[in-house]
């Protein structure tokens, strides 16, 4: 007996509606997958992942299903809705990209990204973030946001390429000593086997990235899905053009930080002109 096909939510997003309409013509017609793929020339995976909303449509199957299913542009129309809409499920989603991730490129404009916090770094941040938050609360966000660098220390981790803005290393979290650590602990990743770290010094001025972050993340099989976040939202960007638009931004930005080299010579330099604190008795 066959599996039981996933339930569709047509209702929840323009992206499920639009799974849920290539599921209903595509059975009307009395096609399975494996036919529907022959007439579009896709693999039965991939419009398995189309129908139930867990990849985003690329730009020339829409007018390929009008075309099967003589639609006049409904698919079409489904896309144009799909591709502009913010993921109901983007902070869920970004974590599943990430860990099917083989490469990891981030732009982080205020602090370290969490993929390479140490434990007192993101505890501090969080803190401040919620000062009404219990410590149970806490360190559940903490230990959270640790367990993502498990993808880091994988058998095959992704490669991590990441820019920091000299904000990030400027800005003191947690103080000197909290700041001094997590400093020391970014200098391994400068130039690792499967991590490089640069810095956009502020010599270089305004650029396209500025008062955000960015991650971008590349599968196994090419696509790139762009992550933008700001204060307290994000932005999950699956759609083809809007991502390359951002992978053009970070590469143009990526020229202009400094080298590995300079990079690693800046967190030094930053780490030594940190106070180091003295208890004193009064």
């Amino acid at each position: 007996m066959s599996a039981r096909p996933r339930d569709l939510t047509p209702d929840r997003s323009a992206r499920h509606l639009f799974g849920a309409e290539m599921r209903r013509l595509r059975e009307a017609a009395g096609m399975s997958l494996d036919a529907l793929g022959d007439v579009l020339k896709y693999g039965k995976s991939s419009l398995h992942r189309f129908e139930t909303a867990q990849t985003m449509v690329p730009p020339d199957l829409p007018t390929k299903l009008d075309t099967a299913f003589g639609t006049d542009g409904l698919f079409g129309t489904l896309y144009e809705l799909a591709r502009k809409e913010v993921h109901p499920d983007r902070y869920r989603r970004r974590m599943e990209l990430e860990a099917q991730a083989r490469v990891i490129n981030e732009y982080a404009g205020h602090v370290v990204p969490g993929l390479v916090q140490t434990d007192p770094y993101a505890r501090a941040l969080f803190r401040v973030s919620n000062p009404q938050a219990t410590p149970e609360e806490i360190e559940d966000k903490v230990s959270a946001r640790l367990s993502r660098q498990a993808l880091l220390r994988a058998e095959r981790p992704p490669e991590l390429s990441i820019i920091l803005d000299e904000t990030v290393l400027r800005r003191v979290v947690g103080g000197p000593a909290v700041m001094r650590e997590q400093l020391a602990t970014l200098l391994p990743l400068v130039d690792g086997p499967a991590t490089v770290i640069q810095v956009m010094p502020f010599s270089h001025g305004a650029h396209a990235l500025l008062g955000g972050s960015l991650t971008l993340m590349t599968l196994e099989k090419g696509a790139v899905i762009a992550y933008e976040e700001s204060i307290d939202t994000g932005n999950l960007l699956e759609d083809p053009i809007e991502a390359t638009a951002r992978r053009r931004a970070y590469d143009r930005m990526r020229a202009h930080a400094l080298s590995p080299t300079d990079s690693a010579a800046l967190i030094r330099s930053t780490m030594e002109a940190l106070p180091h604190e003295h208890h004193t008795r009064t």
